[in-house]
């Protein structure tokens, strides 16, 4: 039987409806107890907004925003590399549209093209190993950002590269591992959480077997969480079960595209052009084997290597909180910047800018 998306909608309005009549009655027996959740990524905390799912839940059970918003967690370290490296005259920047508008210690690309820089977005990694195909003459630096959901096509990009002898594409890591960070903002005592809601489309690619050691570890639960209302509701279910419970257990509510292994052919394709490597994250600061850097079989592909420049020392903004925003201790609101100085249009900070940037999403749907 075939329904229309009307009909859909309206059944998964009712199962999301039901599902908030299911928490509650679960928490019913609660009510001396305030639960903190953290939704670790930047879409989540997009639909839980847009579809107002706030409003069935109870007042006592808090959902924080994480580090999930891969724009967000990199440092102006590498978004200051990226501006040097555009005012080369032999550089062409190829990166993702997100990334035009962060704002480094002094300027951002954005600003740098209005100047007359060659920067380019391209859709994919491979777009720019094309890119630099036709323009032989040029350095094609692709700014690598993400995490273990880009890095398999980031990967095969300098694959490509490689195989097709093209010298000229040159990788500026960006790329993160999420379990460490999760690890880190578990060890700090600025949180009390009861429960972490893990990013369905990471562990699309990880599995689910990445979480059972920080499970174990930290007796805090974990659930794998899709990103439509009725998933997210789903995974708040579970959460607050395990809680009641007091249950550190790996829960997989995404079962349609997660498995416990994980895409194998992902993995492979990760660790054979990529090692972990100790890596900077906005407003956490350096987590051993947290990021991802080119082995040394592909080490010419690496701009810092082949192509080495200085940049001043990074600063940040000092009214800025994005850091504080970003490992849930205060929220856009605590922000004497956010919406009197800081936009989408003129970004202070880089939790303003992308889509999953928590800044960005509360003035998106108007919250003060």
């Amino acid at each position: 039987m075939q329904y229309s998306a009307t009909q859909t909608d309206f059944q998964n309005r009712e199962l999301t409806l039901a599902l908030s009549r299911e928490i509650k009655k679960e928490f019913a027996d609660m009510r001396h107890r305030r639960l903190t959740f953290m939704e670790v990524c930047g879409t989540h905390t997009n639909s839980f907004f847009r579809f107002g799912l706030g409003h069935l839940l109870p007042p006592e059970i808090e959902l924080l925003s994480g580090p999930g918003c891969p724009v967000c967690v990199t440092p102006n370290e590498i978004i200051d590399y990226a501006i040097e490296y555009s005012r080369r005259q032999d550089v062409v920047i190829a990166t993702f549209g997100d990334m035009l508008k962060v704002p480094g210690s002094r300027s951002s690309l954005l600003k740098e093209r209005s100047r007359g820089a060659e920067v380019r977005i391209v859709y994919a990694p491979t777009d720019a190993v094309r890119l630099a195909e036709r323009l032989p003459n040029k350095k094609i630096i692709f700014i690598g950002i993400g995490f273990e959901t880009t890095a398999p096509g980031i990967a095969l990009a300098v694959l490509d590269a490689a195989e097709k002898g093209v010298k000229n594409f040159l990788l500026l890591s960006a790329l993160k591992i999420l379990p460490p960070a999760l690890r880190a903002l578990l060890s700090s005592e600025e949180l009390n959480l009861d429960g972490l809601m893990c990013p369905g489309h990471v562990s699309v690619v990880t599995g689910l077997r990445i979480y059972e050691p920080i499970a174990k570890e930290f007796l805090v639960p974990c659930v794998v969480s899709g990103f439509e209302p009725v998933d997210m509701m789903k995974a708040l279910l579970s959460l607050v079960r395990l809680a009641k419970q007091r249950k550190a257990d790996v829960v997989n509510d995404y079962s349609r595209v997660v498995s416990w292994e994980g895409n194998r052919r992902a993995q492979e394709l990760i660790r054979l052009v990529f090692e972990p490597s100790n890596s900077r994250w906005r407003g956490i600061g350096v987590i051993n084997a947290s990021g991802l850097k080119l082995r040394k079989e592909f080490k010419e592909f690496d701009a810092l290597l082949a192509y080495p420049v200085e940049i001043p020392p990074p600063v940040e903004h000092p009214q800025c909180i994005c850091g504080e925003v970003l490992r849930g201790v205060k929220r856009p609101t605590d922000c004497s910047l956010y919406r009197e100085v800081c936009t989408p249009e003129n970004p202070i900070g880089a939790c303003m800018v992308s889509s999953e940037g928590n800044c960005a999403i509360y003035y998106k749907y108007g919250i003060r």
